[in-house]
């Protein structure tokens, strides 16, 4: 039985991954939460929620809405996710699937996710704009205020030194640094206390182990080490599309950067608000700059959209000779 109501889809866009999971976790323990609470309410005491992942652009959008609209069989709810929504580009796909969430089924929830700041307007306009929102990267004072309020809720003392030392080693997002700082406790126990010297030793040897490094070595256009850090995330069961979500946070914060810098902006304060501040990203952006210019850098960011979704196919390939082809077109892009 289908209702006219758009109440159980949402749309969460952005990169910043840790408060989008949040947010997410919220939904799913408002749908199956205890009667009579959040979202599931109806009198059922224990509700069984069945899970759907999906990509855009990956399975038919014809089989995924006929899923939607088929009642659950086996459990009391179901909710669907369909990641990377901004790859829905057939404007047949956009218009049924905007036609199901006009009116969708009574036991089906719909969350959409994209690491963009937008997807279609003609999906966009059917969620209600309660149900819509854009998760930004964290600004540098609240990634500081983050970190600092993390050790102290733990009883741990941290001065600033060590505060950007831990955001120059970790990735832009509070999943990530949630990660990182919970393991660094476990090291720093015995002293209830976090100094820079603490983060550069237990945080450093890990760094090959993140995609945003793998970054910094296409910025000094050091491709040996690129491929040895790209294997070493594989090898680490990192997966593809999340080195590619990274990878494209840092070409769109590239273009952001030559904005700037072709606009002859020199405040700080700008390079502050798009995420360079620390020394290391300077450095990593810096470089960057001087190997791509904006026609290039788009070209990195159209590749690795291209990449990840045939990695998202399941390309005949072994995913490392895609990511490999991958870095190397990376490297043709650079201007000589």
């Amino acid at each position: 039985m289908a209702k006219e109501n758009t109440s159980n889809t949402w749309l969460f866009l952005g990169p910043e991954i840790g408060e989008k999971d949040e947010a997410v976790k919220a939904i799913k323990q408002g749908i199956s939460g205890p009667a009579g609470s959040g979202l599931a309410g109806g009198g059922l005491s224990n509700i069984e929620l069945e899970e759907h992942v999906y990509y855009g652009g990956e399975t038919a959008m014809s089989q995924v809405v006929s899923e939607m609209q088929n009642g659950a069989l086996f459990s009391d709810r179901r909710l669907f996710f369909i990641k990377a929504a901004e790859g829905i580009k057939k404007k047949e796909d956009q218009t049924l699937l905007a036609s199901y969430i006009a009116s969708p089924s009574d036991d089906t929830y719909l969350i959409l996710l994209s690491e963009e700041s937008s997807i279609s307007k003609v999906i966009e306009n059917k969620i209600p704009s309660t149900h819509r929102r854009v998760f930004w990267e964290l600004l540098d004072s609240r990634k500081t205020q983050w970190v600092s309020s993390f050790f102290q809720n733990a009883g741990y003392r941290i001065g600033g030194e060590a505060i950007e030392t831990i955001l120059e080693l970790v990735e832009n997002n509070t999943a990530a640094l949630k990660q990182e700082c919970s393991r660094l406790l476990l090291f720093c126990k015995d002293s209830k206390e976090i100094s820079a010297a603490d983060a550069e030793k237990w945080l450093s040897h890990t760094r090959e182990e993140n995609p945003f490094i793998l970054f910094s070595r296409i910025a000094s256009g050091d491709l040996e080490r690129s491929l040895e850090s790209l294997r070493i995330l594989l090898a680490a069961k990192e997966s593809p599309p999340a080195i590619f979500a990274a990878l494209a946070s840092c070409f769109r914060k590239l273009l952001s950067y030559l904005a700037l810098k072709e606009g002859g902006v020199r405040d700080d304060g700008e390079y502050r608000k798009i995420g360079v501040s620390a020394p290391g990203a300077k450095r990593d952006y810096a470089a960057a700059a001087a190997r791509y210019n904006t026609a290039a850098a788009e070209t990195c960011l159209a590749l690795t959209t291209e990449y990840d979704f045939l990695v998202r196919s399941r390309s005949s390939f072994p995913e490392h000779i895609v990511l490999d082809s991958y870095v190397l077109k990376l490297f043709a892009a650079a201007r000589s």
